[in-house]
């Protein structure tokens, strides 16, 4: 598929690392008691209790501490939505190009702030991968990027080679009220649907006139569409659709407009009532990204418990945890923390073991890198957290995090604490882990 913007991401400086002694969850589903963790060349090369450290390998003792994979961030504004919010109109976001409904030619890595402080503050709190999708204003809001969560100069440098591009779409109140209450189209519901079905049957043409061209038939080549271009890398299966959508019959309705035009929705965004229609999501492989409570703040998402997420998994639906946000994105361990408990206060048996995979292996599987990240097995990327305790607790902190192998946070040592240029000569306002 065409990328004009590849990435020319380049691993932090590392050395072969061993960590000792500590309790890991491997978002594989499995809680390793007094494990030894070999990271060799910026991958995992073994883990157990019996993994000795070969000479010259750096060694960490993290008895008493626990290890989890880095945390993955499905749903992020980061560097779109920049801090700090000093407009009180928001005139800094670049997360929405809301002049047309139909944002499928723009793409959110063409608006990303590097030094957006967030991404450290994120850093800061073990995410060691993020999806900045574009906003949730329009039918198609346009090409969402995977980002490791590196400090850099450039996005191309922090995008994650051969991460699946994705496509932000949204349905319900954000669309129907961002333009009809400007006198334009969507006005209603039924508009919402209108522009999506408009939208995919242009794109089944445009497709069928360049898959016609490749096999040879017509001398001169279509006349290129960017818009089309990603619709038509959806139908293709190249490009993965994410829904911000809060009802229940609307994911029904959206469920039923895959089918309609043939292609496949990842994942519903926030997603507060999909605890009513778990079969559904079931049956269509299609993941929920959830909060752990947010509710109430407008009409289509009042409906909401706090069981979401654990009935969605107890009835063998994909769930994971996402932020929206940049303050959620600095706690994401701690709103799984929260979803798992309403969970069990609901008579559901939910083990950390489990419950770490809806920030680690869940959300990498969906964004397609699931056989590179986020889980501890041998042979995966060395991305990984040693945290001061439990994770699940709220006294406890994220003492190192590695990428790829890379110690690239330390709690610590200052050298190893990375800060954005917008913090300059501010030290005293400096956010702290």
């Amino acid at each position: 598929m065409l990328d004009p913007y590849p990435s020319t991401y380049r691993p932090l400086p590392r050395v072969d690392t061993l960590i000792t002694g500590a309790t890991v969850l491997d978002g594989a589903g499995h809680l390793l008691a007094g494990a030894n963790v070999l990271l060799r060349d910026g991958k995992v090369a073994a883990i157990g209790a019996d993994v000795t450290a070969p000479a010259g390998v750096t060694v960490i003792d993290a008895q008493g501490r626990w290890v989890t994979p880095g945390i993955v961030d499905i749903h992020t504004h980061l560097g779109d939505f920049p801090y700090p919010f000093a407009s009180t109109d928001f005139n800094h976001s670049d997360v929405s190009e809301t002049t047309d409904p139909n944002g499928a030619h723009t793409w959110a890595e063409h608006s990303i702030t590097v030094q957006d402080p967030a991404f450290e503050a994120a850093l800061a709190a073990g995410v060691t991968t993020v999806q900045v999708l574009p906003g949730s204003a329009n039918l198609f809001g346009g090409r969402g990027v995977v980002l490791h969560n590196v400090p850099a100069t450039t996005v191309q440098a922090k995008k994650f080679r051969g991460a699946p591009y994705s496509l932000k779409m949204a349905c319900g109140e954000n669309p129907k009220y961002n333009y009809g209450d400007n006198g334009r189209f969507p006005s209603s519901r039924m508009g919402n649907m209108a522009g999506y079905r408009d939208a995919f049957l242009e794109a089944q043409r445009y497709l069928q006139e360049w898959e016609a061209y490749e096999g040879g038939k017509g001398d001169e080549p279509p006349k290129r569409d960017l818009k089309m271009d990603t619709l038509a890398g959806v139908l293709r299966g190249d490009i993965k659709v994410h829904i911000h959508c809060y009802r229940a019959d609307e994911i029904a309705e959206l469920l039923d407009l895959a089918r309609e035009f043939g292609f496949r929705i990842t994942a519903f965004h926030h997603a507060v009532e999909a605890y009513k229609i778990p079969e559904l999501l079931r049956q269509s492989g299609t993941c929920a990204a959830v909060w752990s409570d947010w509710w109430g703040y407008k009409q289509e998402a009042f409906d909401a418990i706090r069981e979401n997420a654990a009935f969605l998994d107890a009835a063998g639906a994909c769930v994971m945890m996402h932020s929206d946000s940049g303050i959620v994105g600095q706690r994401l361990v701690l709103e799984t923390s929260k979803a798992m408990a309403a969970g069990q206060r609901a008579g559901l048996d939910i083990r950390k073991e489990h419950a770490i995979t809806w920030v680690t292996s869940v959300p990498a599987r969906a964004m397609g890198l699931g056989d590179r990240i986020g889980t501890l097995e041998t042979g995966r990327n060395a991305d990984l957290v040693i945290w001061s305790g439990d994770p699940f607790s709220v006294y406890t902190l994220a003492d190192q995090v590695f990428i790829d192998g890379a110690l690239a946070y330390d709690r610590k040592d200052p050298r190893r604490q990375p800060t954005s240029d917008l913090d300059a000569g501010l030290p005293a306002t400096r956010s702290q882990p």
